[in-house]
């Protein structure tokens, strides 16, 4: 039976300001997963808006969280959770992990996909309360913040722990399950109202309660995750894992790396939210494209070798990475051309070893610079352009886009 965490802190501060930013998402032809009972994502108590109310939350080294409205230019403190090792977000929560567990922050912004319009909403913005677990957990997230399941992987323990995020986005903090796996690497993914649960070189899936289904499927050494329009996305040695729901019941297929490729595997996936392309950096041979509409990789090459890379997955299949020296890449989707390059923006924070983030929306890409101090929003489409740069009050160790 599903069982509450006690909630540590919950911060009811005041509304956020409407960010009335133009343009949305473009639909794609892919249904998006729906909740069983279809609500738009509504949530009572929460404001639905004309436009994404879109922010930048941001968690310092001690673990302050900011927000900054990217309309007003304006920044709200919402309080402070435990000081964080890392800092994952499905564009509405942050799940900030250290070694003893996992604290949640609901910005309360966020957009609701239904295929060929969206809705957009803000609430007030909350900190939720903490899961615990041993190390530093690894966090897979849907595309929806008010239904399905959260995903989390204590490496320490081997617990694998599925959060209701419906439960989320009504305040509480409610385990579906949790699970007893040899400790290691491993993921907790959510697949519409299944979650699999990659570890120990293998994946087997669950219903949400944590009753298995069906039999496994072989995975060696399982990293990284994303879910797309089409389906969850896990990464192994040889290629990827893509999981759907066809008619009620998960399907799982494997899409391998193209033969005779040397390249070295993707570990780490990012793209614009939703999108069916995903990209990985591939070593120093360039990126990978991960087509989950097409069950294709693609290696594109690059003019030189990039540490993050993200599929923007627009019209003009553009694909941004970052370079050694903090430079922010625009390039071709089909040639791996450099359309556009920034000025070196982040290069004595990735010299640091600091967590930096490079997140791309439809319009603009969001960067941020511990050592610097500062975040960037960057017009990719005109010429790489720092469109505006902010200097927060705190470090902005970890941020990510919210209201998408």
């Amino acid at each position: 039976m599903p069982h509450s965490v006690s909630l540590r802190t919950t911060a009811a501060l005041g509304a956020l300001s409407v960010i009335a930013l133009a343009g949305c998402a473009a639909p794609a032809a892919d249904p998006a997963p729906t909740p069983t009972t279809d609500t738009h994502g509504e949530i009572a108590g929460a404001a639905e808006l004309a436009e994404p109310a879109l922010g930048l939350t941001s968690i310092d080294g001690d673990g302050r969280v900011s927000h900054l409205d990217l309309l007003e230019e304006t920044t709200a403190d919402l309080g402070r959770v435990s000081a964080p090792t890392s800092v994952h977000s499905d564009g509405r929560y942050l799940f900030a992990a250290n070694a003893s567990g996992v604290s949640i922050v609901d910005s309360g912004v966020w957009t609701w996909d239904h295929v060929d319009h969206f809705h957009y909403y803000r609430a007030a913005p909350a900190l939720l309360g903490e899961v615990s677990g041993a190390g530093v957990a690894t966090v897979a997230t849907s595309n929806s913040s008010t239904t399905g399941g959260t995903g989390l992987f204590f490496p320490d323990s081997g617990e694998a722990v599925l959060l209701d995020t419906e439960a989320l986005s009504k305040g509480e903090v409610v385990e579906r399950f949790r699970l007893e796996r040899a400790p290691g690497a491993g993921l907790v993914v959510p697949a519409g109202s299944f979650a699999a649960v990659a570890s120990s070189d293998e994946i087997a899936l669950h219903t949400g309660d944590g009753a298995p289904v069906g039999e496994t499927t072989p995975c060696v050494e399982p990293a990284g995750t994303l879910t797309t329009r089409v389906g969850a996305v896990i990464g192994c040695r040889d290629g990827a894992v893509l999981i759907t729901v066809e008619e009620g019941a998960p399907v799982v297929e494997r899409i391998p790396y193209p033969e005779g490729t040397t390249a070295p595997r993707a570990t780490s996936f990012a793209n614009r939210e939703g999108r069916p392309t995903v990209a990985a950096v591939a070593g120093d041979a360039g990126v990978w494209l991960l087509d989950t509409r097409e069950r294709a990789w693609t290696l594109l090459p690059t003019p030189e070798p990039v540490v993050q890379a993200t599929a923007v997955d627009d019209k003009d299949e553009n694909v941004l990475a970052l370079t050694a020296d903090g430079r922010v890449l625009v390039l071709d989707g089909a040639t791996g051309a450099v359309r556009a390059a920034s000025t070196p923006l982040v290069g004595a924070s990735l010299a640091a070893g600091q967590p930096v983030t490079l997140i791309a929306d439809q319009q603009r890409a969001y960067l941020n610079g511990p050592t610097e101090g500062r975040m960037w929003e960057i017009d990719f489409a005109d010429d790489a352009r720092v469109a505006r740069e902010f200097t927060p009050e705190s470090t902005p160790l970890f941020f990510a886009e919210t209201g998408r």
